[in-house]
């Protein structure tokens, strides 16, 4: 596909882009990173081969889980194709009007009937890669969803290797990666051959980027019960411990979480701040970056309720303040969980850039499970809002700054989303 370009859509703002071939090299205002993406062979375990098939991945749109979406180098735009459009129950009315054409593989015009920017993902959290991508929505029949050209694979700073069947993209925590999906390749690309290329179902599916690993995780070997605390008898109050236990070991571990209860935090407001001698959150921001304040994005009533609910909840318990005049700015992205309710992330993708990478290691999950063989208990404890027991730095909180309809917020605690929170979190705990 060719059309939208970073050059723009009127002639004059194509040719001055034209133009800038032929100019001295100008450095990227960019911040440079030291990670390196690289492919080898090690990346090919698992790859149907010979093959010739072309990048087919999954992606998180607007809070959707999106699959059979196209990975296309030659095109120039990105493509969101109606049919998938209509079926994630986007409002018409939010298609922008696009006062350009956009051209096929043949030279032929395609019809666009408008574009609309929207979040995407690509990766699990907090290991993936957001990007606001501006979509062309095109009513034509396709085998895919939709397509990841070049200006939202560049946004997500993201590499492809067809042959290897991956895209490498750099976040906060460093490299990581989606692997290409060659059953939904090679399905299209038969149902093409076929001669019907609009698929009777692809799958478009909601998604929550926080709750996935609840959704896949299995049942539990034995059934759990709900013990309350306190002797009063709380429902709510609760902690869950095996119904096989034997008796004396069950009645002795109740005991044991009645005499401790009060380590267990209810509400953000029991939770105790965590002493900043013992650990405190720094940015350590290049001071050569500029600050970037981000374009206000605009939400429906629905979201509005929320995030002004969210707010309220923040600053009651002391995690947020209201500034005035900031230099950085940040927008709030809205990610839907499986209840129902909406969850409040910030977008500090332009702060994370300008901050550089805390190399301290963290643990690895597979040697944390063998660590537990052997044993007769386990025991499983929720931090609950772990990070934001955690104090930012004084001089970095202005630059945590967030917007909304309620006002400029930026955050006293440690929120989800920083660059190194993770890394902080892990020196905290060992």
């Amino acid at each position: 596909m060719g059309g939208l370009t970073a050059g723009g859509v009127s002639s004059s703002k194509q040719k001055a882009y034209a133009r800038q071939i032929s100019l001295s090299h100008v450095p990227s205002k960019k911040p440079k990173t030291d990670q390196i993406i690289s492919f080898s062979d090690a990346d090919l375990e698992g790859v149907l081969m010979p093959h010739n098939d072309a990048m087919v991945i999954d992606m998180i749109i607007s809070n959707l889980l999106v699959k059979k979406v196209l990975v296309d180098n030659g095109s120039s735009a990105d493509i969101l194709y109606y049919h998938a459009f209509k079926q994630m129950g986007i409002p018409e009315d939010r298609l922008k009007p696009f006062n350009s054409h956009l051209y096929g593989f043949s030279g032929n015009i395609v019809p666009v009937e408008g574009s609309i920017e929207l979040p995407v993902w690509i990766g699990n959290a907090p290991r993936h890669s957001f990007a606001m991508i501006e979509f062309l929505v095109v009513k034509a029949q396709s085998t895919y969803n939709a397509i990841l050209g070049r200006p939202g694979q560049n946004l997500l700073r993201a590499i492809t290797s067809t042959y290897h069947q991956k895209m490498k993209f750099i976040t906060p925590e460093g490299i990581r990666e989606v692997r290409g999906n060659q059953i939904q390749s090679r399905e299209c690309y038969a149902t093409l051959l076929r001669g019907k290329p609009a698929a009777e179902s692809l799958p478009i599916e909601m998604f929550d980027l926080r709750d996935e690993a609840q959704v896949m995780r299995n049942e539990s070997v034995e059934d759990l019960e709900n013990i309350p605390l306190f002797e009063s008898g709380n429902g709510e109050k609760v902690a869950r411990v095996g119904s096989s236990l034997p008796d004396n070991l069950k009645m002795n571990l109740i005991k044991f979480l009645r005499q401790n209860s009060d380590v267990f935090a209810w509400s953000p407001a029991d939770i105790p701040e965590i002493d900043p001698k013992l650990s405190i959150h720094r940015l350590n921001v290049d001071p050569t970056s500029k600050p970037v304040k981000q374009r206000r994005r605009s939400f429906t009533p629905e979201r509005q309720k929320a995030i002004g609910e969210e707010i309220e909840k923040l600053l009651q318990a002391e995690f947020i303040e209201e500034i005035h005049y900031p230099d950085w700015l940040a927008n709030v992205v809205m990610v839907k969980k499986s209840n129902g309710k909406w969850r409040i992330c910030i977008d500090f993708t332009n702060l994370n850039e300008a901050c550089p990478k805390d190399s301290y290691p963290l643990l690895k999950i597979d040697q944390l499970i063998d660590a537990t063989s052997g044993h007769e208990l386990l025991s499983f404890m929720d931090a609950f809002s772990g990070y934001n027991q955690i104090r930012m730095y004084d001089e970095d909180i202005p630059k945590t700054v967030f917007i909304t309809d309620q006002g400029l917020y930026c955050n006293k605690v440690m929120p989800f989303g920083l660059k190194n929170a993770g890394v902080t979190y892990q020196r905290l705990v060992n």
